[in-house]
């Protein structure tokens, strides 16, 4: 392992992170908020942090491994959000603590979208700005800009490329060169962060609110610049363009990708993982809208409206609310959570275990059934035309069993802390799916939970967000033998 190597990346890495608190201080200055010195100060910490790393190791050059990246990944997700949390302990009287700060920091770059603060409102504007930022950065991944824009990471850039893309098939790549794939995944992501802002300001967001909310909506992150969500709009038309972009977002950014180069959309419905989630979705607001109907929540058309935004919001693990799903009637709240563990597709910005697995699960569980009728049959497991490799699908199964235990454990932390059944199930489960939205006592917001919960959610979150696997690879022994 070149530990060398490592640090002199996460000198540059943060080096550059402390550059997306420029915009922020500009904000500041603009709306004259008072509060440009907390974002001065955490640039200044983070780059003298950066340069310390950096510059003892600045003549160490080697070729990154898998094993580097995943070092590398796990750990400037974590030292970012650290250094992220450092604006939101110094804005002033309304500062956070370092727990809380921690846990927003967290939940904004791993696009959960859980918040401790109340009165969001009320907070300075470069703040409500920053906290949409965080997501934005988040959702694509800061590491898969780095590889992008920072020529010194050189070849290795794959190392760290294949720890930051989600989903069980890491090694396709859009373009030859792994700088150039990762360049085109932002500009797409871009491009649709542009498109989503100028809808919103067509449907008459003003262009604060506007670009806020295309942050966290592209990247699939569910904060916003005001309490009550988009529900804050009471806008039909700014529903429908959130639920548009929260689709596409939804959607492999692959497919994003082929349809702009071949200026086609027949891949959209060629796809058996985005015909998934299409169905799986369109059932959901089936059932949620005729739910809402027949126990007269809302009227009909009421009910198709919230119904329909509540069930992608949640479904794609952004988060956003315009109305409180978890006081909806029977089994909804319930089946609209479930549905959040299955999130968006493998390279979507979207969260939860990702569609293409729960597609393999089903395929590998029709498999063994069909085992037990013939034994002697050899049965592949096919998604669309093509075959998938028997090391793909055992990685599915393994993901999902550290996924469950993981997430039993966790949930018997967050109780130990003496949290409810209800709120441990829910708020584990909205970290470990970077969902955001919870149950019980977090149905509104995180922030009376105990301390040691949060720090709990927190690493749930980081585990989400990286799949699990990057996370605990090291903490096995092989990890760190030569």
């Amino acid at each position: 392992m070149s530990l060398r190597v490592i640090l002199r990346i996460l000198g540059l890495l943060l080096m550059l992170f402390s550059l997306t608190m420029l915009p922020p201080m500009l904000i500041s200055f603009w709306f004259r908020d008072g509060v440009w010195y907390a974002f001065m100060i955490g640039i200044a910490i983070t780059v003298l942090t950066g340069l310390v790393l950096y510059l003892p190791n600045r003549r160490a050059r080697k070729e990154l491994r898998i094993r580097d990246g995943f070092l590398i990944a796990a750990m400037f997700w974590t030292v970012l959000a650290l250094f992220g949390s450092l604006p939101l302990m110094l804005f002033g009287d309304a500062a956070l603590g370092i727990t809380d700060a921690v846990f927003e920091s967290f939940s904004g770059l791993t696009t959960t979208g859980a918040t401790v603060i109340t009165g969001i409102d009320f907070l300075p504007e470069s703040i409500r700005y920053y906290r949409q930022q965080l997501q934005w950065l988040g959702g694509m991944g800061i590491v898969v800009l780095a590889v992008a824009i920072l020529p010194t990471l050189g070849v290795g850039g794959m190392a760290l490329y294949r720890t930051e893309i989600p989903g069980p098939l890491k090694d396709s790549k859009l373009t030859p060169r792994i700088t150039e794939t990762a360049k085109a995944l932002w500009y797409i992501y871009a491009t649709l962060t542009i498109a989503c802002m100028v809808a919103y300001m067509l449907a008459g967001m003003d262009w604060f609110d506007a670009l806020g909310h295309s942050f966290s909506t592209v990247a699939i992150g569910g904060f916003s610049t005001h309490d009550a969500s988009i529900g804050y709009f009471n806008s039909p038309s700014i529903e429908l363009i959130c639920v548009g972009f929260m689709l596409i977002s939804a959607f492999s950014f692959s497919l994003h990708f082929m349809a702009w180069r071949e200026k086609r959309l027949l891949h959209y419905f060629q796809d058996p993982e985005a015909r998934f989630l299409m169905l799986f979705l369109a059932g959901l607001v089936t059932i949620a809208a005729i739910t809402l109907w027949l126990t007269q929540t809302y009227d009909t058309m009421s009910g198709l409206r919230y119904g329909l935004f509540e069930v992608v919001s949640v479904a794609t693990t952004a988060g956003f609310s315009v109305a409180d799903f978890s006081a909806w009637p029977g089994a909804l709240p319930f089946l609209l959570f479930i549905a959040a563990f299955v999130g968006g597709c493998s390279g979507s910005t979207a969260g939860g275990m990702k569609v293409i697995r729960i597609i393999l699960i089903v395929k590998q569980g029709m498999r063994e059934v069909m085992r037990l009728i013939h034994p002697n049959a050899v049965i592949a497991v096919k998604v669309g035309k093509m075959s998938v490799p028997d090391s793909i699908a055992q990685a599915v199964w393994g993901f999902f069993s550290a996924y469950v235990m993981l997430f039993f454990l966790m949930m018997v932390g967050v109780m130990a802390t003496g949290v409810d059944q209800i709120t441990a199930w829910s708020t584990v489960g909205s970290a470990l799916n970077n969902l955001g939205p919870a149950l019980g006592e977090a149905s509104s917001h995180y922030g009376e939970l105990p301390s040691l919960a949060k720090w709990i959610l927190v690493l749930a979150m980081l585990m989400g967000r990286l799949e699990i696997f990057t996370v605990l690879v090291l903490f096995t022994p092989a990890f760190w033998r030569r």
